[in-house]
């Protein structure tokens, strides 16, 4: 158990929000205008769907034309006296991509952290090194992964995990919670209506609020995934709100 909860604490998990680069296509410069058309070609064969409409519905999804509005992460700490594990989560979310991506860098440099992630491989780990370089930011060691042998990367991906290597296989994040009993990510919004909840509602807490509950349940997902029980007492604490 002690090997396990110092590997443990070394462990970051994260989730990102992203959001169309633009409330509207119109406000892209037409460079870049140019080729979401190019890119909707790809996306539907509908000829009869609005650009516009498919931009602010889906341009959030490609770092291309999308941008990390909220980074949320958390890591567990155990307090021995009290022979309990702490979770303490914390969120990014400047009004400026730049100062939000530039913040979570430092925050990786400060420990050889590993990085987890529901999807993390194919989401959220190439989204923040396609994003941090466009924002002229260079990407920290954890990140690095051009020539590096597999397992020389420091990635876990709970996705991956339980598929087993059955690579036909995708499971909802929200499935797993529902296995494995962990209370619901999805009882406020759900990722579809992040776009609008951000720039139509200029509502950024509850999209910190939606991106930490994912975190806080990709945690409690990965703790299951080692056949520990559900009914650990783990003590939550929100380091945006609470002191350590």
């Amino acid at each position: 158990m002690a090997d396990f909860l110092t590997d443990l604490k070394s462990i970051l998990f994260l989730d990102i929000e992203t959001a169309s680069l633009e409330a509207s296509l119109e406000k892209l410069s037409p460079r870049l205008q140019d080729e979401w058309d190019k890119k909707a070609k790809q996306i539907t064969l509908d000829k009869n769907i609005d650009t516009d409409v498919l931009f602010f519905e889906k341009a959030g999804i490609y770092a291309e034309f999308g941008k990390v509005i909220c980074i949320g992460v958390g890591y567990f700490l155990y307090d021995p006296e009290r022979e309990q594990l702490q979770f303490r989560t914390k969120t990014f979310a400047q009004p400026q991509e730049h100062d939000t991506l530039l913040e979570f860098r430092e925050l990786l440099e400060k420990r050889q952290w590993t990085l987890c992630a529901h999807n993390g491989k194919e989401f959220d780990f190439p989204y923040l090194c396609r994003r941090m370089l466009a924002n002229r930011i260079p990407l920290p060691e954890v990140l690095q992964m051009a020539g590096r042998k597999p397992w020389e990367i420091r990635h876990l991906d709970t996705l991956e995990l339980w598929k087993f290597g059955d690579y036909k296989h995708y499971t909802r994040l929200e499935l797993l919670a529902v296995l494995f009993d962990i209370p619901t990510s999805k009882d406020d919004i759900d990722g579809s209506q992040v776009n609008a909840t951000y720039y139509q509602e200029k509502n950024i807490e509850s999209i910190r609020k939606y991106c930490m509950k994912d975190v806080e349940v990709t945690a409690k997902i990965y703790l299951a995934f080692q056949g520990l029980p559900g009914d650990m007492d783990i003590k939550i604490i929100d380091l945006d709100h609470d002191s350590p």
